[in-house]
């Protein structure tokens, strides 16, 4: 099995697991940009939980590598383009951008991110498994399962004759007894390795009931402003509410979506597809009181983002009575979760 720092150190085994680009988002949902395709350095460092300066110097060290994944520097009419096919809004003069595989590459480059540690774990965890996966045989297809696994039968092996078999030398041997019993004991820790490396299997193969729906957040950064507002309407419908129309855009004074609450209250609802390493601020929410509260009289009001609120401005929606749906809960809201103020 490769080494987590045979893997940090050799570009030619990073190349040769550069294409299992899930692992990402089966550690932790990485958001994209609206094109659906790329990130920029801030959204990477927001990935991994690191300063935007570790990604930077990471880059400068790995560049050329990095590029030959996908990593490129927009600027100029290039860089125009793309805002204006993608909907990108960066007032910068330059903006680098990395595919989800050049994403992959830095978390095999990054040494001081727990984010990215578990990515490489997961990456050569499902590498083995690739691996040392029986190949499938048509004739005895049905009868094969997880159980056949190589590792699980050689684990069989080594427990019920080797050690057996060592256990009978060892009493018949009086001349090379100490070293039948050191290799006994090799073959024990071999053992005990392999049934802790097929329970981490087990885990990682399982059902995460802790880690939120692959590509939840992910379709909903891809969307525009629109789409967006549709998403929320159809939660909420999928909630019970009724009488729901989206009226964002000129002239909505303030409030994207109009309805009622499954028990006949009035709803009003203000949604927001932000970059999720921006922020909603108190500006922001005291524009929506007086939209909510004054020209709606709204009985429930919902400030629904895709990033996260300040604690400012979450001071200020909880004594106004705004729900903030910040990206956290609106995650969990699209994945199926009820959300408790509209029932």
């Amino acid at each position: 099995m490769i080494d987590q720092t045979a893997l940090l150190e050799s570009q030619t085994l990073r190349s040769s697991v550069l294409d299992r680009t899930d692992v990402l988002d089966r550690v932790k949902a990485l958001s994209l940009l609206p094109d659906g395709m790329h990130v920029t350095t801030a959204m990477v460092a927001a990935y991994f939980e690191v300063s935007r300066k570790a990604i930077e110097s990471l880059v400068l060290d790995h560049r050329e590598e990095l590029v030959t994944n996908g990593y490129r520097v927009l600027a100029g009419t290039e860089l125009t383009s793309f805002k204006e096919v993608s909907g990108f809004q960066s007032r910068s003069r330059s903006l680098a951008l990395y595919p989800r595989r050049a994403v992959l590459n830095v978390a095999m480059l990054l040494r001081d991110s727990e984010v990215a540690r578990q990515v490489r774990v997961y990456l050569l965890d499902m590498e083995y498994l690739a691996r040392t996966q029986p190949v499938d045989n048509p004739v005895h297809k049905e009868s094969e399962c997880l159980d056949d696994r190589i590792d699980q039968r050689i684990t069989h092996i080594l427990g019920k004759t080797v050690v057996p078999m060592f256990n009978a030398l060892i009493e018949t041997s009086g001349e090379h007894r100490k070293e039948l019993i050191a290799l006994r004991a090799g073959v024990q820790r071999i053992e005990r390795r392999l049934h802790q490396h097929h329970a981490r299997l087990q885990r990682l193969e399982g059902v995460r009931d802790d880690r939120p729906a692959v590509g939840v957040m992910a379709a909903m950064d891809a969307m525009n402003g629109r789409t967006f507002e549709r998403h929320i309407a159809k939660l909420l419908i999928r909630d019970g509410c009724t009488n729901v129309v989206v009226q964002g855009g000129h002239g909505d004074r303030g409030v994207d979506i109009i309805g009622l609450t499954a028990d006949g209250r009035r709803l009003v609802v203000q949604c927001k597809r932000f970059a999720p390493y921006l922020n909603i601020t108190s500006p922001d929410i005291q524009k929506f009181v007086g939209s909510a509260k004054v020209l709606y009289s709204a009985d429930v009001a919902l400030y629904v983002a895709t990033c996260p609120f300040t604690p400012e401005a979450l001071s200020i929606a909880a004594e106004a009575g705004i729900t903030a749906v910040h990206r956290g809960v609106l995650e969990e809201w699209s994945a199926g979760e009820p959300l408790r103020i509209l029932e």
